[in-house]
């Protein structure tokens, strides 16, 4: 249905601006994602990648006991998820299911 994601290639540069942001804490985790979020939730595929790097990260931390970074992710994957759901319609929300299932 959707070969562009058959072998999950990444096409944002999320995962390391993230990681930049990690090295610098919260507030530029946050910073990070407000930026990355204004930019690209009216693209859904770029959003879905954006869904898919913050669950990541989130257990990233989690399972190297970085708790506080951990939650933060948590927290923004949660609310990320939930304007998806809300949000996107169509195609657009049978991708983000497809891709994020």
């Amino acid at each position: 249905m959707y070969p562009e994601y058959e072998t999950m290639r990444v096409n944002t540069t999320f995962w390391n601006d993230f990681s930049i942001a990690d090295a610098f804490g919260p507030k530029a985790v946050l910073d990070t994602y407000n930026r990355a979020f204004k930019e690209w939730r009216s693209d859904y595929k770029y959003l879905t990648e954006l869904v898919m790097v913050l669950n990541h990260k989130a257990w990233r931390h989690y399972s190297k006991g970085n708790t506080g970074l951990s939650e933060l992710y948590s927290d923004l994957y949660n609310d990320t998820n939930d304007w998806a759901y809300d949000n996107l319609e169509g195609e657009a929300l049978d991708f983000y299911f497809h891709v994020t299932d």
